[in-house]
């Protein structure tokens, strides 16, 4: 599911989404897209991830998240078991948009 926002806090929004429980992965190989997950399961799945991008131009965070039900199961693919939408994903999205708000 993919969310637009402007970014109206003073803090930084890797800051942001700490205090939202997330932990920050990495960034892209071209540097303009951040990772992050919040682990929900013990063993690390089921987890909340997102691709979140900022134009510091506009000052808009472009931010795509999904729930990874399980980790890749086999060696070397890309594809996973993965919610894109539905109510845990909803949820989670408004539940982070209160928390930007809360930072602002």
């Amino acid at each position: 599911m993919q969310l637009l926002i402007k970014n109206k806090s003073k803090e930084s929004i890797a800051i942001s989404l700490r205090r939202a429980g997330y932990r920050f992965l990495g960034k892209g190989e071209e540097g303009d897209e951040m990772t992050f997950i919040r682990i929900l399961g013990v063993s690390g799945y089921p987890r909340f991830h997102i691709y979140l991008r900022v134009d510091k131009l506009s000052q808009k965070i472009f931010l795509n998240l999904h729930l990874d039900q399980r980790k890749t199961i086999y060696k070397g693919a890309p594809a996973h078991s993965a919610d894109y939408e539905g109510i845990a994903v909803e949820d989670e999205i408004e539940r982070i948009k209160r928390a930007l708000q809360e930072s602002e």
